[in-house]
Formats: structure tokens, sequence, C-alpha cells
């Protein structure tokens, strides 16, 4: 099978429609078009129903777009390892990191690679940890920071746990408190991440375990504007311990969040099975010789 229309096909669906996926395949909207087509020709069945302006995947593309999705990676895999073998030198480390606690964790990481291997271009790639993970199975990247528990299709690497802290102004009555559960802040506005980032569920799930739905004023992938909005008296962020004191000097408090799993477990994170370039292998070298093994081996979810 001729790759280029399985891969047209899955940017369609991935980008939302023909214009996007031409921009990111880098052709033009009627050479996806085309591909498309060619791709429904040699399977014999519609891939998309063009309502309107709208595509809509049919059972059969459901099936390719899922099955599609591993083939391309697998590709990529391939041409990887047979790059390998021709004794490739420089290389390539497609990495994925979440915006929060990437310049605390990984930053120092990222400068001991790039002074380690200095011929390895780095491709970085910022998401909420749920976007990173949907990236990574599509092999996009090899590795993405991403908070534990994770997947079972995902091996990982454990890198620095933190504490949740539940961020308040000075003057709210809480302010003081040794801890704060989720039932406690229920009548204060929360202020969460996009929806895209795992601490947005994880508290959002403590609060269904405690019965409510929160308030929510705000949602923001950018922590230095959430901190801002905590400081003008809107409501609660959380954040993991480590970044909220880095805000201290905003007379902000940060408040132990007393719920069970209130924790930033952050890992690194790549396919379980997935072959390993030599750039990655050098990446996940180092981040285990920093962070170490884990203590004990522990299954994902």
């Amino acid at each position: 099978m001729d790759f280029r229309p399985l891969r047209a096909f899955v940017e369609v669906v991935r980008q939302g429609g023909f214009s996007n996926a031409a921009k990111t395949v880098f052709a033009t909207q009627s050479t996806v078009s085309k591909a498309v087509k060619q791709l429904e020709d040699e399977i014999g069945l519609p891939l998309l129903d063009r309502i309107g302006h709208r595509s809509v995947m049919t059972p059969a593309g459901e099936v390719v777009y899922r099955r599609g999705l591993k083939l391309l990676a697998d590709r990529d895999d391939l041409l990887a390892e047979l790059d390998e073998i021709r004794g490739v030198r420089r290389g390539t480390l497609r990495l994925g990191l979440p915006p929060v606690g990437s310049s605390t964790v990984f930053a120092p990481l990222f400068a001991i690679y790039r002074q380690r291997y200095p011929g390895i271009e780095v491709r970085l790639t910022e998401y909420g940890s749920d976007q990173l993970g949907a990236v990574l199975r599509a092999g996009e990247i090899d590795f993405a920071g991403a908070l534990l528990p994770v997947s079972g299709e995902f091996a990982y690497q454990p890198v620095r746990r933190e504490p949740i802290v539940a961020l308040l102004p000075p003057d709210h009555p809480l302010a003081e408190a040794q801890s704060v559960s989720m039932l406690d802040l229920k009548e204060t506005p929360f202020i969460l991440f996009d929806s895209g980032f795992a601490l947005h569920r994880m508290v959002l799930d403590a609060c269904k375990r405690s019965g409510f739905e929160p308030d929510v004023v705000a949602r923001s992938g950018q922590t230095d504007f959430m901190v801002e909005l905590v400081s003008a008296g809107l409501g609660v962020a959380f954040l993991p311990r480590m970044i909220a004191a880095q805000h201290r000097m905003r007379s902000l408090n940060a408040v132990p969040v007393n719920e069970p799993d209130a924790e930033w477990n952050m890992a690194m994170v790549w396919r379980e099975g997935a072959w390993l370039s030599p750039a990655a292998q050098a990446w996940l070298d180092l981040v285990r010789e920093i962070h170490g093994e884990p203590e004990t081996p522990r299954k994902p979810v």
C-alpha cells in the first residue's frame, strides 16, 4: 500500500478538514482530496461522509483511521531502524513536553543532552499531558512528559513527584489552613488548566468524588495568567508545589490539598515495545542516569 494516501486521510481526520490537512502534509487541498479518493477506491468503501463543509468518518473510516495510526507509526519505526543499519551518525530526538513544570524538570536534562550530543537535532512539541499522549500514540514523538498513571500501551520512567497545592490569596478564609480538601473550597471559584491538561481532570475527579461540581471561572494553559487571576482575587488555582513556590513573591498562599492521589507525578513516557533510535535511547539513558530506576517495578494502569 502507498502510505501517502493513508497519511493524507489520517491528517484530514486529525486536522478536522482537507484545508488544514493540506497545510500539514505540504500539499494542495486538491492533492489531499485525490489521495483520500484513491484510498477509498483501493479499499472499496467510503471513508468520509461529506456533509456540507464537514467530513464525518464512516464506520469503515473509523477502522482505517485507528489501524492507520499504527501502520504509519510502524512505518516510521521501520525507516528509522533501517537508517541505523545504514550507519546514521546524526539523528533526531522528537520530544513532547508539557508547559507545566518543564522549565524546572526537563530544562536541566535538555542542557546536558545538548552538551553531550551536539549533533542531534531536538524537535520539541508542547501540549498538555493528555494531548501529548495522543501524539505519542500516533508515533509523532519519541517521548512525552506525562503524569502517572499511564495506559498499559506505554512504558515510563518516573522523573519528579510533587504534592498538589491550592494557591489562594492571603485574604481567603483558608489561606492559613494546614491543608484543604476540595469540599472545603466548594464555595470558592476554580481557576483550572485547560481540558487537555491532566491536572484539569485530576481536580474535577476529586470534586466529583466529593459530590459537587465546581464553579469554574477560567481555564488556561498559562500558569502565569492563572496566578495573576488568583492575585486578583478571582478564585483558587491548583499547582504542583514546586511551581507554586516560584510565585511566592506575589504574596499568595500555597495550601496542601488533602485528597487521595493529590500528587503531580511526572514521568518520561514512550510506546511500549517501540524501537528507539540512538538519539532517543541516549535521552532515555540520561533520564535514568539523573533520576534513577524506579525503586520497585510498577505496572502501568
